[in-house]
This record gives structure tokens, sequence and C-alpha cells, in this order.
């Protein structure tokens, strides 16, 4: 059997007010050739295949016009919710997509719900899938009052652990009461020791858990991970596998080679896993360096663009004295070339960086006051702007602190 491992297409996204429709719909269309030139039995989707909770009706007509699609291929697909689905929109589909070859898992459900035999081509048993979506902390365990941050890290751990471990063994059984030793897979939505992230990446467990250990998962043959938008191996095993994003969702994300996973096995076992690069159809860079540098690097990433298809663009400016007109700059810079520049950031020295150190460390001591003046310092302004600034941030707290019923946490606070 091949299936094609995929995860984490966020469609619907908005990228700095930019639409990604067209650069989704490229991929599916991409996705559905993968499928019949390498003869795919099961696609894949291992969670985040919206990027809201509410996306855009384009969105969802993207994706039930590929499920439609997928089906003159001969293809099965599986899609596992991910943190940015809605449980309850995928839910509304699910028996319609069922009579489409479509198994979808929004959520958590029954533990024999998650077990999918799934067959091969000819109709034969082909290998068993424990379908496991996101699993949120709500579901799998109670808070009780005055249990530390640790204690609910452990306990949320043991339950994704034993949630992984029953589905297992049901797959165990269900392979024994066949009489034959198909492949066992996994899905799973969530960070793994050891993955690397991007910052387009939530945390998914702030404040209990903030990865799961590779050894927290039983001995399946492949596990199929989504959440991670950089494709890599956990802990040095091939078997276990992030397939990241197919585009890039974060300019951090801009030189990583995005693709899809093909993975082979024959009756018993996983054969080979083999990358397929997926094409980048939005050119998308990001620069840095003082003006002169970043002059140059917009140079060269104008001719990678055309009019009907602009560059991307992140400009960050590494200058500690106060640029006033800096957005004016930069457009002068890029009129007339086709470049879009979607975000600008200013990189403070070594010294200056130092101050978010300095506040971690003394948050708690200070007021939100004292916060924004210690950051007012750092700037080059004179005196009238700083007090200008200084007196609409007065203003802002004020207006926060009445509609919460409060006292601004400020100087004047006694």
């Amino acid at each position: 059997m091949r299936l094609l491992h995929t995860s984490d297409w966020h469609l619907g996204q908005h990228f700095f007010g930019k639409s990604r429709q067209p650069e989704h719909q490229a991929f599916l269309d991409w996705l559905i050739k993968q499928v019949i030139e390498h003869q795919v039995d099961l696609v894949l989707v291992a969670g985040d295949i919206f990027d809201t909770a509410s996306p855009p009706s384009y969105a969802r007509e993207m994706y039930n016009r590929f499920v439609v699609a997928l089906q003159s291929t001969g293809a099965q697909l599986v899609v596992v919710g991910g943190n940015h689905d809605s449980v309850a929109m995928l839910h509304e589909s699910k028996a319609l997509l069922a009579c489409l070859n479509t198994h979808v898992l929004p959520g958590l459900a029954q533990p024999e719900e998650h077990l999918l035999l799934v067959p091969d081509r000819d109709g034969e048993p082909g290998l068993l899938l424990c379908a496991l979506p996101f699993m949120r902390p709500r579901e799998l365990i109670t808070s009780h009052a005055g249990e530390g941050s640790a204690e609910k890290q452990q306990t949320l751990g043991l339950a994704i652990r034993d949630k992984y471990q029953q589905i297992w063994e049901l797959a165990q059984a269900r392979r024994v009461s066949l009489g034959r030793e198909l492949p066992i897979i996994a899905t799973g939505h969530l960070t793994v020791m050891g993955a690397t992230l991007t910052e387009s990446v939530r945390e998914i467990y702030i404040g209990t858990l903030d990865a799961l250990p590779a050894d927290a998962f039983p001995p399946v043959d492949y596990l199929a991970l989504g959440h991670i938008h950089k494709p890599q191996q956990v802990a040095g095993q091939a078997h276990l596998r992030y397939c990241g994003s197919p585009i890039a969702l974060s300019f951090d994300e801009v030189k990583q080679e995005k693709e899809v996973l093909l993975v082979e096995f024959d009756t018993t076992a996983l054969q080979q896993v083999s990358a397929l690069k997926v094409p980048r159809w939005r050119p998308m860079v990001s620069v840095k360096g003082d003006l002169e540098q970043i002059a140059s690097q917009l140079q060269e990433a104008a001719a990678m663009g055309t009019e009907a298809c602009p560059v991307w663009v992140e400009v960050t400016v590494r200058a500690d004295s106060y640029l006033n007109d800096l957005q004016e700059r930069i457009q002068t810079l890029t009129q007339g070339v086709p470049l879009e520049v979607l975000r600008i950031r200013r990189e403070r020295s070594q010294a200056v960086s130092g101050l978010a150190v300095q506040l971690r460390e003394t948050l708690a001591e200070l007021t939100p006051e004292e916060v924004f003046m210690r950051r007012l310092e750092q700037e080059d302004m004179n005196e009238e702007q700083r007090q200008s600034l200084l007196l609409m941030y007065r203003q802002l707290l004020e207006q926060i602190a009445h509609e919460e019923g409060s006292e601004p946490q400020g100087e004047q606070q006694a």
C-alpha cells in the first residue's frame, strides 16, 4: 500500500492581509496529480485543514472540491482534526463525506471509532490506522484546585499516552482476529520532544504540556504527525515523521523545502518513506541588514517576482537609532518593482535587546507604566515626543481600566 502523508494546510489563511487562496488551490491540484502518478491508496491529512475555526466559504469549497476530485483517483481519504480546526464544523459533513470514501475524525470519540481498517485497491485488508486527532486537555483530564503546573503536565502526558496505548491494543486485537500481520500506523497532531518549531506554530498546551516524548507512543510501523510546519524526523527515527505544511505560513519558513511524504508498506511492515517536493507558487523573502544592505537584497528579490505575482517581503532593519521615516524609505526602495512589503521590523543591538531579559526578570515588580517608561528610555527621541507617547499610553490604561472596572496601574496609583 501507498499513502500520502500531509498536514497543516491552513486553508483560508490570511497572511498580513493577503489571501493564500491561489497557492492553496494550486497545491490541492498538484496533490491530486501526485495521487494519480504514484498510485496512492490513501491520503492522510494529519490536522489543521483550516486556519481558523470559522474558515471563509471559499476555503470550505476548496476542501469539498478536493474530496470530490479525489474520488476519481480511487484513493481513500482520512482527515483528523487539528488545534486550528473546529470539531463541530468538521463533524457537520462527516456523514456526507463518508459516502465519498472519506473518514473524518474531528475530535475524540469512542475508542472503536479511532481504529480504521484500510483496504488496498483490491479490497483486501491493507493496514490498520489508529486515527487520533488533536486532543484537548478538557477531553482527557479534570483540573483540581491546588494542582500545580507540573502535576497537570504529568497527568495530561499520561492521559495522551494511555489513549494511544488503548487504540494500539485495539489494533493488535483486530490484527489477531483477521489472522494477518497488517502494518499498524497512527496519527497525531501535537508537539513531540525534539521537533523544531516555527513562528507560525501556536503552542498547544500552554502552561500544561510543552511536548510529548517520542517514547510515549506505542511501537507503530509509522506515526504520521501534524502541527509542526517544518518537515522532519523525530528523535532520528525514520518512521516518526512530521511532513510539515505545504506552503510557507510565516517568513521564517520561506527557506524550507516543503514536501508531502509518500509512505510505502508491504503486507506486514513499512518499506520506505520518500519526500515529494511541493512547488513554490508564491515567492517570499526575508531581508535583513542596514538600509544599504536591504536596498541590495530587495533588488535581488525583485528578479523573482512578476507584475501578476509580486514577491512578498519581510524587512528587518538593523539600527539602534529611531528612524521615524523608515516606512517611507522602504516604500521608495520598492517603487516600480514587483515587490510587496508585508512587514517591517527593527532589530536592536544586543545591549538594547537585553531590556527584554531585564523585564522578564522584574516584570512582576513593575507597573504597566513603569514597563512603558523603560521601553521609551531605549528610543532616540526628544522629550516632547516622549511625553506625548506617555500621555497617550496613560489614556489607554485609563480606558482599559474603566472598561474592566478597576484602577489603572500607573504612577498615580497608591
